[in-house]
């Protein structure tokens, strides 16, 4: 299962602060607690307000607007103040302070807006306003972007949400945690102890699992009945209600101000945040593409905040831990205060290479590699499981049976292995409990040992040829090295469902037995010099987890599905011919050919 997915998305709200940051000195700063900020519908928005001591003279003003409570900020609001700025962290209506009533999504785009312009107005500012903050953070930036308020000069989205994209849905699949996380959100205090306590979650996860209750009532079933969340099910695919949250071709075609995006090979949201990045540089102007800087880092959704040396297994060198911060106070300085550029961003795009432990640049993501497909092959139709496997080979095969797994959503063995596994985030990024107990609900394609070290960075993609013998399943792809002495590390990885395999914003008819054509193209941008003597590993499987929404099968709606409606489904991945199923790898030097 795609551990990472879930081990920092229980951090999506407590990552806006930490405990551990450093204590602010108190002789630099003055705050204002309990402003007021009016919205043009009369609401009026609760924040705290930030500044240098005794400040003589107008500066520019940062602000967040945020949906769990302004204290959480109080870390990041004193550094900013601390280094010359005015810093407002603000609340969401409906939530701490502020007035109306809180709505995940709906009213951020005209709040922030008025937000802008009510700063830029005040008799503290010089009028030059810049916006803080990361996942659901990012979002409200990006969603105040597509306002385009006139005195807004800078946004630093960090691991964005995009809803309908990655949150509350991926692939058209919903995650168990959206009741978790509004949970969290609920009320006008936040629920913090009940969000994180990770027994009560899972319990409940596996209450609806393996009672195969419809996906529906999980907010029922936890204790808080929420029209939100039975809004999200009502939209299961990226139809309207999504689209008018983020910025249209024409508003991306009109930014005109600097733009640092920042995520990591391993964020929850990367998908999102590299949605937003990939659509302004699809329409926006040649202008407003050289503005538009890009970091990746080798960091989870909490860690592109605070970088950390270790992540799931792996260690990292030093030149990972980017100063984060001190990042955003030279981004802001060079824009807001007509400083230095940062030294770090010596191109528009930054990676870092895991393995290699270094930074890389590239002047668009299309420059740094190129793509080499490898093609699925197995023997007689025999690629079920790790030490039987099919390949991973350079040219397409001859005429070769479909290698076939059975998704029987009725089988809770995946299940009961989350459960016995328990908390998984200190090994996510090299366990591999999963590829290892398949069952027959999945395929498994290894590639050859490479001949020598080779970086792999970019977003790899999958085209594979499938056929069904039920309405709809839900597919999971990952992609792993295996390194010479056995051991794994989890590279990128995306779901999928089966119905909006031709577009998420529309689902589409599955013929039953008809070869259909899959593309997998929203795996994650990777960035790891993998080693000589190493292995790729592509799996193929049935999504069947306490920690997602199942598909029974039936063809109907997915959230009112229950055992009564399941179908066992079997999945023949085609590798032939006329049916060349393969992954594309974005490889910096290909190894040659086999």
């Amino acid at each position: 299962m795609i551990r990472w997915l879930l081990s920092s998305l229980l951090l999506c709200a407590a990552c806006v602060a930490t405990a551990a940051e450093k204590v602010p000195d108190a002789s630099k700063i003055d705050v204002q607690l309990r402003l007021q900020i009016p919205m043009r519908d009369g609401v009026r928005l609760n924040a705290n307000l930030y500044r240098p001591h005794a400040q003589a003279g107008k500066l520019p003003v940062l602000f967040c607007l945020n949906p769990y409570t302004a204290d959480l900020i109080h870390p990041i609001g004193s550094y900013f103040a601390e280094h010359g700025y005015v810093f407002v962290a603000i609340d969401s209506r409906g939530r701490n302070g502020s007035g109306g009533v809180f709505r995940s999504w709906t009213h951020e785009a005209r709040d922030g807006y008025d937000a802008v312009e009510w700063l830029a107005r005040q008799p503290w500012s010089n009028g030059k306003v810049g916006m803080w903050g990361g996942s659901y953070l990012g979002f409200t930036q990006w969603t105040t972007l597509k306002e385009a308020p006139p005195h807004l000069r800078t946004i630093v989205p960090t691991a964005s949400v995009r809803p309908g994209i990655d949150f509350p849905l991926t692939g058209g699949i919903f995650y168990s945690y959206d009741v978790q996380w509004l949970t969290f959100v609920s009320g006008v205090a936040s629920n913090g102890a009940l969000f994180g306590d990770a027994a009560f979650w899972r319990g409940k996860f596996a209450e609806r699992y393996f009672g195969h209750a419809a996906f529906r009532t999980l907010d029922r079933i936890v204790g808080n009945p929420s029209e939100i969340f039975q809004d999200y099910l009502r939209h299961p695919s990226y139809d309207e209600h999504w689209q008018a949250l983020a910025p249209n071709a024409a508003q991306y075609a009109a930014i005109d101000l600097p733009i640092l995006t920042i995520t990591g090979h391993w964020d929850d949201d990367q998908l999102g945040a590299m949605s937003y990045y990939r659509e302004h540089m699809r329409h926006g102007s040649d202008a407003a593409r050289a503005q538009h800087y890009l970091v990746i880092g080798p960091w989870d959704h909490s860690g592109t905040r605070r970088p950390q040396k270790e992540l799931g297994g792996l260690k990292f060198g030093d030149a990972s831990l980017l100063d984060v911060k001190q990042l955003h106070v030279q981004w802001y300085d060079w824009i807001l205060k007509d400083g230095k550029k940062p030294d770090f961003l010596k191109q528009r795009v930054a990676y870092y290479v895991t393995g290699e432990e270094a930074w890389k640049y590239a002047g668009r993501l299309e420059d740094i590699a190129g793509p080499r497909s490898y093609y699925l092959s197995s023997d007689g139709g025999k690629a079920g499981e790790v030490f039987a496997s099919g390949a991973l080979v350079a040219s397409p095969p001859d005429d070769q049976p479909p290698d076939v797994y059975v998704d029987d959503p009725l089988d809770v063995r995946p299940g009961r292995l989350e459960l016995e596994r328990g908390d998984v985030d200190a090994t996510m990024l090299v366990d591999q409990t999963d590829a290892m107990n398949l069952r027959g609900a999945g395929v498994v394609y290894h590639g050859q040992a490479l001949p020598e070290a080779v970086e792999l960075s970019g977003t790899p993609k999958a085209t594979l040829w499938i056929s069904l013998d039920v309405p709809d399943v839900d597919f999971q792809a990952t992609l792993h090295e295996i390194r010479p002495d056995g051991s794994a590390v989890a590279l990128s990885s995306m779901m999928l469902r089966a119905r909006y395999r031709e577009s998420l914003a529309k689902a589409a008819r599955i013929p039953p037995g008809e070869v259909l054509r899959y593309d997998f193209d929203r795996f994650n941008f990777v960035s790891r010099r993998l080693a000589q003597g190493s292995r790729l590993r592509l799996v193929v499987r049935a999504v069947n987890s306490l920690q997602f929404q199942k598909n029974y099968h039936s063809g109907g709606d997915v959230s009112d599905e229950t055992a009564a409606d399941a179908r066992t489904a079997h999945v023949r991945i085609y590798h032939d011919r006329e049916h060349p199923s393969a992954i594309e790898l974005p490889l910096v030097v290909p190894p040659p050919k086999s």
